[in-house]
């Protein structure tokens, strides 16, 4: 298993959850974007920065995931091809998208895109706080202890 962060809106406190974790665990994490962001040094994490452009750095997660990796987005249609190629997708709330709920989530989101359309202001998502920290960090090492379990 590998990690994959779409880094350029994900948010400092996770990034930071996740470098943790890829410490403690030896999983390789990989965060892509298209603007440079700083990581710690460690053997363990890496970054990919990629042009900018319309999709860029999530062509680039699917073209490097394999079955199994774990993907780290709040991008609802990265997910869901994300889910397509058998690997897993967290979103930065601790929120797991599965083959059950991604159809939920691409309806939803292609409804708040016509609102959006037709002129109507529908805000944004509120600001993540300690809580979707923790709901985070509690999904992030259920998924991990799974793949440390199975793999030994």
């Amino acid at each position: 298993m590998k990690i994959w962060v779409d880094a350029d809106a994900c948010p400092v406190a996770i990034k930071e959850i996740l470098f943790r974790a890829a410490e403690r665990t030896g999983i390789q994490l990989t965060l892509v974007a298209n603007q440079s962001i700083h990581i710690p040094s460690s053997r363990h994490i890496h970054f990919v920065q990629v042009v900018s452009g319309f999709d860029v750095a999530d062509n680039e997660i699917v073209k490097r995931l394999e079955a199994g990796d774990l993907v780290i987005t709040g991008d609802i249609p990265l997910a869901a091809e994300v889910i397509e190629l058998g690997a897993h997708a967290l979103n930065p709330r601790g929120e797991l998208y599965s083959a059950d709920n991604i159809k939920a989530r691409l309806t939803m989101r292609d409804f708040m895109d016509t609102l959006r359309a037709s002129g109507i202001n529908t805000g944004g998502p509120p600001a993540l706080n300690q809580g979707d920290r923790k709901s985070f960090a509690d999904q992030l090492d259920k998924i991990l202890s799974r793949y440390v379990k199975n793999s030994q």
